[in-house]
């Protein structure tokens, strides 16, 4: 049976958080090894269900993976399994990455349809539009996409009609290796993938244009294996900030990167809090009550659809009404319903959320539908009167190491059975 996590509405949170690797960059750069034999490192790893269901792809690609704190060796071998398979991939979206590696490594991928949390519809024909101006050809059968490069992989100009951040990552892998000169355009510029661009680097990958609209890629020959840490999880540092914030709280979040949340620190401060930040530090002083304030998500560098659910918890309790636009996954407000159980007062059409604000909220038993869903709803048991029980918590270990002790560490009153 799933475990609960038992929160008691009270005092402000106060003190220091440190924030580990993002699991957005690392579930990536954990299937890019994977295009060269030999030991990698990472270091700054977090402790998360993620990560242990990516380290299975792994070893049924063929790779040896060892795990000792926050650091990850894994031994890549020279022959591989090109396939990662349906019980793995439904439990996770971003096994999708092995597209890229497994084609350029081995010309050859099968992949089972992914999983992961259900927000929506989130179409992988991007990612294949983009390989398959590469060279790859594909097929669907009984549920397992084959993709197949027969004369190898050459450079093209990929045009992406979204700046899909997994369709930008499978392009970007499948081109390191590719011949000739490979151009991204509209590609994502997040800072998870700028750090992959980094990593592929080290490795010996030539690559220009990250963290701008368009990417170049100048094949090579091969790579080697390196050592590489993880930049901060800028998501897990928001929801830090946000859970100060919600809990009229003092908290410094250490090892994170304020610049990577500046639309998000932007909204923080329009709500009434107080801001301080250095170059891997930032400390929030929240307001006695937020001030309402209107959201709209939109890729990097906007508002981060994964920090949606932890702004709309607190403005559940804001002074005036704000309007949440999600412009990203179309069933991303799922967990709305959950809040309303505790006194939010929300009302929800196609993508846009109107959050009236009320002055409490009241504890009671909820569900975490999805990963960031399930820490809003801890977040709003921050400050709801008496206690909230929130159980589908295998959702939020899936982003979050040691949820629970962190913010038990801040003076949270929290609990896991």
């Amino acid at each position: 049976m799933d475990e609960a996590i038992r929160v008691v509405g009270g005092g402000p949170l106060e003190g220091e958080v440190r924030v580990l690797g993002a699991k957005n960059a690392v579930l990536k750069q954990m299937v890019t090894v994977l295009m060269v034999e030999g030991r990698h490192t990472l270091t700054n790893v977090p402790g998360i269900l993620d990560v242990s269901i990516m380290q299975e792809v792994l070893e049924h690609v063929g790779a040896t993976c060892v795990r000792e704190g926050n650091t990850l060796r894994v031994d890549v071998p020279s022959e591989l399994n090109p396939e990662a398979p349906l019980d793995l991939v439904r439990r996770m979206r971003a096994s999708t990455i092995v597209l890229g590696s497994l084609l350029a490594r081995c010309g050859e991928a099968r992949v089972a349809f992914p999983g992961g949390d259900d927000l929506g519809a989130r179409p992988i024909d991007l990612h294949m539009k983009a390989l398959e101006a590469m060279g790859a050809e594909f097929s669907l059968d009984h549920g397992v996409l084959t993709g197949s490069a027969p004369g190898g992989l050459r450079g093209a100009e990929i045009d992406l009609e979204f700046p899909s951040v997994g369709a930008t990552e499978n392009a970007l892998l499948a081109a390191v290796l590719a011949r000739g000169t490979s151009r991204i355009h509209n590609a994502a510029r997040e800072p998870e993938i700028r750090d992959i661009c980094c990593q592929l680097r080290e490795m010996g990958a030539d690559i220009d244009g990250d963290g701008t609209a368009t990417i170049t890629v100048n094949g090579v020959e091969d790579l080697q294996p390196v050592a590489h840490r993880v930049v901060p999880d800028r998501l897990e540092a928001g929801t830090y900030a946000v859970a100060a914030a919600i809990s009229g709280g003092n908290v410094v979040v250490q090892d994170c990167v304020p610049e990577h949340l500046r639309m998000e620190l932007v909204k923080l401060e329009a709500v009434g809090c107080e801001i301080e930040t250095g170059g891997d530090w930032m400390r929030i002083v929240g307001p006695d009550r937020p001030r309402a304030v209107d959201v709209a998500t939109l890729p990097y560098p906007g508002f981060h659809t994964d920090m949606q659910p932890q702004m709309v918890a607190l403005l559940s309790i804001a002074d005036g009404t704000s309007v949440v636009t999600e412009n990203l996954y179309d069933a991303r407000f799922r967990y709305v319903g959950e809040l309303a159980r505790m006194g939010a007062d929300i009302g929800v059409e196609w993508q846009h959320a109107v959050v009236r604000g009320v002055e409490g909220l009241s504890g009671c038993p909820v569900i975490a539908p999805d990963i960031r869903a399930g820490a809003a709803l801890v977040l709003a048991g921050l400050r709801a009167d008496g206690e909230t029980t929130v159980t589908g918590v295998s959702h939020i270990d899936r982003g979050y190491e040691d949820f629970v002790g962190r913010l038990s560490s801040l003076g949270a009153d929290i609990s896991r059975s």
